[in-house]
């Protein structure tokens, strides 16, 4: 019978699965035998077993081509994933998947895979129009407010970036969820990183700080929409820092040349992102201390000048000491040589007497020089006094206006290393409170978890838990042996005796026994 022919009504031949597969294998074997096929291979597998798995692939279909450990050791040309070869072998069908396969016994390569020219080509004339340029990229923010992602949000991608941006520095995260494969993919993405740069500032929407684009590794045709013109213009034109993380670290598309930074994985990326609050306290608290200790630097050092020039003018008592020494020492030779002076002069006036009239114009004369040398001994001191005392004066004023300035440009810098402390306080404060948020509504939503989940709030529906000597009990035959047991109900215990329990036993009453004393 034909198994193409259709055989209406219920008198229709039935076929066992097995029969069907193995009647199409034949006919599939024996409609092509042995081929030979030209593509470009796609994901290659190599299991432990020793066999490769790969893929045929044009621009419009794919191909399963396997092939077995023996055989694999005698190809000339090993597989590799972007490759246009020519493999050939024999068309067969494996039953176990519903699916047919090319198996493979000889690979020669026929050139560079399509997919591969058209992404060089592509890479080439973007190059060219300087959108991979290194001026064209921006440094990252250093603690971002908001963080835009765009990625798939039922991934693993999303929860490694969530969670590792936990761990550094909590922070407001906006996700916007995309194909991360497919052909809506590229439109997709390109929409996102579209609508982030399009959010105005202080809307009802905070406009992020910063992009992240992720998704996780696969083969060249599943990151192919990361490869595709519009997105790479799209981040190219995005005025927001953007990180690609698209694929593992091996995997490179066309978005990771366009962007800001690229990351190896999203995980790294979230890393890239933010900071380590821990290590951004300690950075806080030596800044603080490096603050504290400049000023007293700055406040010191006047300080100490001032002592020095203080020591260097002298005091003032030292001035005169010399002065003060040299009078001592002469008015302690004064007195012998006037004494010498009168003996010398009486006797020269006892062998040679001086008439009156000389000697009173002698001692006139004597008298007015030394008035004169009074006067002029007394101006002079004065004078030099008030030099001494001008001199000091100009030199504090100019002590004073030094001093002056230095204390200002201290409270100057001072004010403004507290307001920049100040700021940093503020914002690490205002992110320890988000954190504190976040973590209580996460143990409100455990607990509200754990109350749904008790069986407290099963007892409220109806429901009751029986409890015996032993514990609960869960079984129809052990409560109709025990004496009595606890009824639990939502708002209290019940004792009850299971219909059928054997009474409990009364204790016997010992008869009195009579003293014999």
């Amino acid at each position: 019978m034909d198994l193409l022919e259709d055989a209406p009504g219920s008198n229709a031949h039935e076929f066992t699965v097995s029969e069907l597969s193995g009647a199409v294998k034949r006919s599939l074997e024996d409609q092509f035998g042995r081929v030979r096929v030209r593509g470009e291979i796609g994901r290659v597998s190599r299991p432990s077993s020793g066999h490769i798995y790969f893929d045929l692939k044009d621009d419009r279909s794919v191909l399963a081509a396997v092939t077995w450990k023996g055989q694999a050791a005698k190809l000339a040309q090993r597989p590799e994933e972007g490759m246009e070869v020519i493999a050939t072998g024999r068309i067969t069908t494996f039953p176990g998947q519903s699916k047919y396969q090319l198996i493979v016994d000889q690979i020669e390569p026929a050139g560079l895979g399509a997919l591969m020219a058209m992404l060089e080509k592509r890479r080439q004339a973007l190059a060219s129009e300087g959108l991979f340029d290194e001026a064209r990229k921006r440094p990252l923010p250093s603690l971002p407010r908001v963080i835009g992602v765009v990625t798939s949000p039922s991934g693993a991608v999303i929860r490694d970036i969530l969670h590792r941006l936990r761990d550094r520095f909590p922070t407001r995260v906006l996700i916007w969820p995309v194909a991360v494969q497919g052909e809506g993919c590229a439109p997709q993405v390109a929409a996102a990183i579209r609508g982030f740069n399009d959010l105005a500032e202080g809307g009802p929407i905070p406009r992020p700080d910063l992009l992240i684009v992720a998704r996780g590794g696969g083969s060249l045709e599943d990151l192919w929409g990361f490869n595709e013109e519009a997105v790479v213009r799209a981040a190219a034109e995005s005025r927001i820092p953007l990180i690609s993380a698209v694929g593992h670290e091996t995997d490179t598309t066309l978005i990771d040349f366009a962007s800001d930074r690229r990351a190896p994985t999203p995980t790294a990326a979230a890393e890239m992102a933010v900071p380590v609050l821990a290590e951004l306290s300690a950075r806080l608290a030596e800044s603080q201390a490096r603050l504290t200790r400049c000023a007293n630097v700055h406040v010191e050092r006047p300080r100490q000048r001032l002592r020095d020039l203080s020591r260097a003018l002298g005091r003032p008592a030292a001035l005169t000491e010399g002065a003060r020494q040299r009078l001592d020492l002469w008015a302690g030779r004064l007195d012998p040589a006037l004494h010498g002076l009168v003996r010398t002069r009486r006797h020269q006036l006892a062998v040679r007497p001086m008439p009156v009239a000389l000697l009173r114009r002698f001692t006139d004369r004597k008298g007015h020089a030394l008035h004169g040398l009074e006067l002029r001994l007394d101006s002079a001191a004065t004078r030099r006094m008030e030099r001494r005392r001008d001199r000091m004066a100009a030199m504090g004023e100019r002590l004073d206006a030094s001093l002056a300035r230095v204390m200002t440009t201290t409270r100057r810098a001072i004010t403004q290393q507290d307001q920049r402390l100040s700021d940093l306080t503020r914002r690490l404060e205002q992110a320890v409170q988000r954190a504190i948020r976040n973590r209580d509504q996460a143990i409100q939503r455990v607990d509200r978890l754990r109350l749904s989940l008790g069986y407290k709030e099963t007892l409220k529906r109806g429901f009751v838990v029986v409890h015996g000597p032993e514990g609960v009990v869960t079984s129809a035959q052990t409560a109709r042996q025990l004496p009595q047991a606890d009824l639990e109900f939502a708002d209290g215990r019940v004792t009850v005796r299971p219909e059928g329990a054997p009474k409990p036993a009364r204790k016997t009453k010992l008869p009195e026994q009579k003293s014999l004393f």
